[in-house]
C-alpha cells in the first residue's frame, strides 16, 4: 500500500496516515531489507522525523499534489547541509557540508522529507555501483546482479520500496541505465533545466540531476519541484518551467515517433530488441506514427564521451589534493608526498584511470588529436538529433544493450563496462532530455528498459508519450521479492 508519491499524498490528505508514520515506515523498511540491498550510505532519521512532524502540523491539500510530507532519498554526490556527503569516495569520507545544493533547498521548501544518502560509483564514475569505496549495492530483482550505476543506490532504494522516489545524477546514462535495470522511471532532463549548484562535479558540461520513481506522474512531480533558473549556476536555463503533467492524459494519436536503426542492430540483446519493437507496435495501435530513422554518428559516442568526460573530470578533481580539500595521507615526509600520497590513497582505481586518460587527452601535443576531435564528434551527434527532431516529436529505443549483469562480471574489463553506455551517452553529448521506463522482463525475470528522447526543453511531450505506454502496459506494478 502507498507505494507511489501520488498514493502517499492522497493518503496524507485523507488522514489515512501521517508523514511521521510514513517516515517511520521508510526506516522500518530500510532496517528490513537494506542489509541485503545496501542502497544507503547515511541515514537522516532524527531530522527526517522532525521534517515529517512539521509537515503534519501544516496539514495537506488533497487538490494540490506536492511533495510535502513525502519521503525521498538523495544520491551521495548532492551536498546536504549537516548530513555527510562522500560521493562514495575515501577522499570525502568525513565531509559534512555547511550548505545545501539548490535542489535540496527546493525539496526542503516543498516540504519533502530527506531519508538519507544513497550509494553510487565513486565520483559517479562507473556503470555498476561497484567502484564505491563503502559498499556494493545489489539489484533488488536479483541480488547477484548489479543495480546499474552510477545512481545504483538511488535506483535500488526505490525499487526495493525503501523510499518512493530519489534523486540521481546523469553524466552518460547514470540515471537511465539503473532505472532500466530496476524497472523504474528515470529522467535525465535537458542540460540546464535543473541547477547543478551543490552537485559534486564529474564532467560539468554533461552532468544533470534528475528524479527516479515508480511512475511517470510521480517523476513529473519531482522534476517540477527541482527545476528552474538558479543564480548560483550560470548554466541553468532562464526559460520558464512548464507544468510537466499538463499532457499526461493527452492522446499520442498523430505524434511522430522515430525509431533509430542504429539502436536495434547487433550488440543489442534479442529480448530487448523484441521488447522495443513490441513497444513501437503499441504506439502504432494508439495512433502514433512510428518510422525508422538514422543517427549515423551515434556509433562514435562512446570514444567521444570518454575523452570529454575524463578531461573534465581530471580538471574538476585537481582540487582534491590533501591540502585544500579531501583526505590527507599521514604517510608523508615532504610537500610532494602530501599531494602524491593523498591522491593515491584517496582515489579508487577507476577514478585514477579517468584522471590519467583526461590529463593525457588535454596535454600538449595530444589536444588536437583527441579532445578537439571529440568536440567535433559531439557537434555531429547534436546535429543528428536536431535533424530527426525537425520531423519527429520523440525518439524511441532501448536504454541498455543487455539486462543487469552479474556483480564482478565486468569489473576487470573497463572497455566492456564503457560499452554498456552505448545507447545513453549520445543524449548527454547533445544535451537533450531523455527518460528510461519499464518495457518488460527477460526470461530470467530481469527488467528491460525503454528510452524516450525528446527535443530541448520538451520534457512535457516525453512524459505524455511515456504515460501512454505506462497506462497500456503497467510493467511498473511488478515488484521484486526481498
Amino acid at each position: 500500500m502507498f507505494e507511489t508519491l501520488y498514493e502517499m499524498h492522497t493518503a496524507l490528505a485523507n488522514k489515512e496516515i501521517t508523514s511521521v508514520e510514513l517516515t517511520e515506515r521508510a526506516f522500518d523498511r530500510i532496517a528490513q531489507v537494506d542489509g541485503k540491498v545496501e542502497a544507503f550510505l547515511a541515514l537522516n532519521k532524527e531530522q527526517a522525523l522532525e521534517q515529517a512532524k512539521q509537515s503534519d502540523e501544516k496539514g495537506y491539500d488533497k487538490d494540490n499534489f506536492t511533495l510535502q510530507g513525502l519521503p525521498i532519498g538523495i544520491k551521495d554526490n548532492i551536498v546536504t547541509k549537516g548530513l555527510k556527503t562522500t560521493a562514495a569516495s575515501r577522499m570525502l569520507e568525513d565531509f559534512v557540508p555547511i550548505y545545501n545544493a539548490t535542489v535540496m533547498e527546493k525539496l526542503n521548501h516543498a516540504g519533502a522529507v530527506t531519508i538519507g544518502k544513497l550509494n553510487m560509483d565513486e565520483f559517479a564514475m562507473g556503470g555498476s555501483t561497484e567502484t564505491s569505496y563503502f559498499a556494493k549495492t545489489k539489484n533488488p530483482y536479483d541480488l547477484t546482479k548489479i543495480p546499474g550505476g552510477s545512481s545504483g543506490g538511488s535506483a535500488a532504494a526505490v525499487a526495493s520500496l525503501e523510499v518512493p522516489a530519489s534523486l540521481g545524477s546523469d553524466t552518460g546514462g547514470s540515471i537511465r541505465q539503473p532505472a532500466a535495470f530496476t524497472n523504474l522511471i528515470g529522467m535525465k532532463p535537458t542540460y540546464g533545466r535543473v541547477s547543478r549548484y551543490g552537485l559534486i562535479a564529474f564532467a560539468s558540461s554533461l552532468d544533470q540531476i534528475g528524479p527516479m520513481t515508480h511512475t511517470v506522474k510521480d517523476n513529473a512531480l519531482v522534476l517540477q519541484t527541482i527545476s528552474g533558473v538558479d543564480k548560483h549556476d550560470s548554466t541553468s536555463s532562464a526559460l520558464s518551467v512548464p507544468d510537466f503533467s499538463e499532457k499526461l492524459t493527452t492522446s499520442v494519436k498523430g505524434l511522430r515517433i522515430a525509431l533509430p536503426t542504429e539502436y536495434l542492430q547487433e550488440g543489442i540483446s534479442k529480448e530487448i530488441r523484441e521488447s522495443i519493437l513490441k513497444a513501437a507496435d503499441i504506439y502504432r495501435q494508439l495512433g502514433a506514427i512510428v518510422e525508422e530513422v538514422s543517427l549515423p554518428h551515434s556509433k562514435y559516442g562512446i570514444p567521444a564521451y570518454y575523452i570529454i568526460a575524463s578531461s573534465e573530470a581530471s580538471s574538476n578533481l585537481q582540487r582534491f589534493d590533501g591540502i585544500r580539500y579531501g583526505y590527507r595521507s599521514e604517510n608523508v615526509s615532504n610537500l610532494e608526498d602530501v599531494y602524491v600520497n593523498s591522491r593515491s590513497e584517496g582515489f579508487g582505481t577507476e577514478v585514477k584511470r579517468r584522471i590519467m586518460l583526461g590529463t593525457f587527452s588535454l596535454s600538449s601535443g595530444y589536444y588536437d588529436a583527441y579532445f578537439k576531435k571529440a568536440g567535433q564528434i559531439r557537434t555531429l551527434i547534436k546535429q543528428d538529433f536536431e535533424d530527426v527532431f525537425e520531423k519527429y516529436d520523440v525518439i524511441l529505443g532501448p536504454t541498455t544493450t543487455t539486462t543487469a549483469f552479474g556483480i564482478g562480471e565486468h569489473l576487470d574489463d573497463p572497455i566492456a563496462m564503457y560499452m554498456a553506455d552505448l545507447l545513453t551517452v549520445p543524449v548527454n553529448l547533445a544535451g537533450v532530455p531523455a527518460l528510461s521506463m519499464p518495457a518488460g522482463f527477460d526470461k530470467n525475470g530481469l527488467p528491460i528498459g525503454m528510452q524516450l528522447i525528446g527535443r530541448y526543453y520538451d520534457e512535457v511531450t516525453l512524459y505524455q508519450v511515456a504515460q501512454a505506454f505506462e497506462t497500456e502496459t503497467q510493467y511498473y506494478k511488478q515488484k521484486p521479492v526481498l
